[in-house]
């Protein structure tokens, strides 16, 4: 029993080293080799998941590590793209932006002594699903013959809504932190 509680962790530890490998793939033009690799990933993403709640192995590190997985490899993947001439560079952009603006705000929070909870808001998630189905559609095409370039238009487009709307409503919470606090974490970090 102790190993299946083990299993979602290594799971995610392999998706994590799984990253060099995608990217060394996409770099060579095996696009056919990182497409069932970035597939398998996105699978194991699930059942990882799946596993930790099933056999109540949710860690601490799990927390960390699972989402660090996802935002690697997407982060990885849509860099190539982007290389590539698959992906535009600023939805690209747009996206490590308001994954540096949640960062930011976590670590800020952390450093003020704010009350912020960090969890992960509806719009945030599927914001990540129309991250992967724009990259899964734009490497669809060099790997699988897909041609669906009016789909990929659109889930840029909708990556674009979703990434700006989430973006905000962390900013307001980060906000509202600050705010519920009256202003003194920045006073009190300020005379330290």
């Amino acid at each position: 029993m102790d190993i299946l509680r083990l299993l979602p962790n290594g799971i995610s530890l392999l998706r994590l080293l799984a990253v060099p490998l995608t990217v060394y793939l996409l770099m060579s033009q095996e696009m056919v080799a990182a497409f069932w690799v970035i597939v398998a990933a996105g699978v194991s993403d699930g059942l990882d998941g799946y596993l930790a709640k099933r056999f109540d192995a949710v860690t601490r590190l799990g927390t960390y590590l699972d989402p660090l997985a996802d935002k690697a490899m997407l982060i990885a993947v849509c860099l190539c793209l982007v290389y590539l001439g698959y992906l535009p560079g600023w939805i690209v952009a747009l996206a490590i932006l308001r994954d540096l603006l949640i960062l930011g705000g976590v670590l800020l929070s952390n450093v003020l002594e704010l009350e912020l909870k960090v969890e992960p808001i509806s719009i945030s998630k599927l914001n990540t699903v129309l991250q992967i189905l724009m990259v899964a559609f734009a490497l669809g095409q060099p790997a699988v013959g897909l041609d669906l370039p009016q789909v990929v238009s659109a889930l840029i487009y909708l990556v674009t809504f979703t990434t700006i709307v989430s973006g905000t409503l962390y900013l307001a919470r980060w906000m509202g932190a600050w705010a519920s606090s009256g202003g003194q974490a920045i006073a009190g970090a300020k005379s330290q």
